[in-house]
């Protein structure tokens, strides 16, 4: 038989369908984005009605739907997202906010996309390594389900592959940390980038190691990209064994110090490589990101004290632990995101007191401030405007 159309003409009708669709969603969203729809909307809003019809549907939300839920490893959970019109993509090693409804309430954390930003189909894959005392997390890994709705904040964050590619890249990753610098291993793949990767990853076992058989994959089909796995077991058969070490460097990456080099893991590793580039004076090629706080000590200084919360007229016995978790212990609900200081969306004001924060230690007396709450402990009396 003939076919209809050829396969270029085919490839034009599809483009010229996307566009019309485009354009009419441009159109629909203008409308239901003017004073009058919103004046009809009230109280409510035009969301709510919209979602009403289908819950991709928003003026300006990303929202998006589970297409996949694979498990590459025990603990982890890898799902595919379709996102409506709203996203606008993201630059390889960005983290977007997730937020998904759990017993009613939406709770939100940040993880980077794993994909390409060239990945054919528009879909973004997150994959995340569930812990122990994760919430979100494990119910990502226990009850996520293909055609549940979640929504995507923007991406964002500093730590990305900057347009001007790298003449000479080496990633360096643990745990779940790969997911950044795998998003942009595949780019740079997708890109034809000829420049020497190198990428160095750290898991305590080749069964914990996320995307294991797709970066053998990668390195068998691209000359240019050395994968070098590191496992704490010696009788696992990786490149290298134990932890991160100047002699791992020495004996695998011996021009190490020409390389832009891209970090995340575990805050153990990520502050034995940013001694090792400090030492060498290289702290300018180094690029980081980071997802887990350094096992803070959450107590305050001084356990005395009250928390005072200004709006909700509540006072609470201070007990030390950061003024998030007071706050929700509380029976507040003040807006949170990563809950590890990297996204700022549970920052507030500190009318009174003094804080410290438990990233860095640094104690602040300021009368009046904009604090990030999931990383700050009251020490003594505090009071926000919450």
């Amino acid at each position: 038989s003939t076919p209809l159309y050829s396969s270029a003409a085919s490839d034009v009708y599809k483009r010229q369908i996307t566009q019309t669709s485009n354009r009419f969603q441009q159109g629909v969203n203008r409308l239901l984005q003017s004073r009058v729809a919103t004046i009809l909307a009230t109280p409510h809003g035009v969301d709510r009605y919209l979602e009403v019809l289908n819950p991709m549907w928003s003026v300006d939300e990303v929202r998006a739907e589970v297409e996949r839920v694979d498990y590459l490893t025990d603990d982890s959970t890898t799902v595919t997202l379709r996102p409506n019109s709203n996203w606008q993509g993201f630059i390889p090693g960005q983290f977007v906010q997730l937020t998904v409804t759990i017993d009613g309430k939406r709770q939100t954390r940040c993880y980077s996309p794993a994909n390409s930003v060239h990945r054919a189909d528009g879909r973004i894959e997150l994959t995340v390594k569930a812990h122990a005392n994760g919430f979100v997390s494990r119910y990502l890994r226990e009850q996520m389900s293909v055609g549940e709705v979640v929504t995507l904040s923007q991406a964002a964050g500093e730590f990305a592959l900057p347009a001007e590619r790298p003449k000479r890249v080496l990633l360096i990753s643990g745990g779940s940390g790969i997911t950044p610098v795998m998003s942009m291993l595949r780019t740079l793949c997708d890109e034809g980038f000829s420049g020497p990767v190198t990428f160095l990853h750290y898991a305590n076992s080749a069964a914990d190691m996320i995307y294991a058989s797709e970066l053998e994959s990668i390195a068998e089909r691209h000359d240019n990209v050395t994968l070098l796995r590191c496992f704490n077991d010696e009788s696992e058969h990786g490149e290298l064994t134990g932890l991160f070490s100047r002699e791992h460097l020495f004996r695998s990456v011996p021009d190490y110090a020409e390389a832009t080099v891209f970090l995340c893991g575990p805050p153990p590793m990520m502050a034995a490589v940013e001694k090792i580039w400090e030492e060498d004076g290289l702290g300018d090629r180094l690029h980081k990101e980071q997802f887990t706080l350094a096992s803070p000590d959450l107590q305050s200084d001084n356990v005395a004290g009250e928390v005072r919360f200004l709006q909700s007229e509540r006072v609470e016995v201070n007990s030390g632990a950061t003024l998030l978790e007071q706050a929700e212990e509380a029976g507040l609900t003040p807006q949170s995101g990563c809950r590890m200081g990297i996204c700022h969306t549970c920052s507030c004001r500190k009318t009174a007191g003094k804080v410290r924060d438990i990233r860095t230690g640094e104690i602040s007396d300021a009368s009046e401030e904009i604090i990030q709450i999931c990383v700050t402990v009251p020490v003594g009396t505090v009071t926000l405007d919450i």
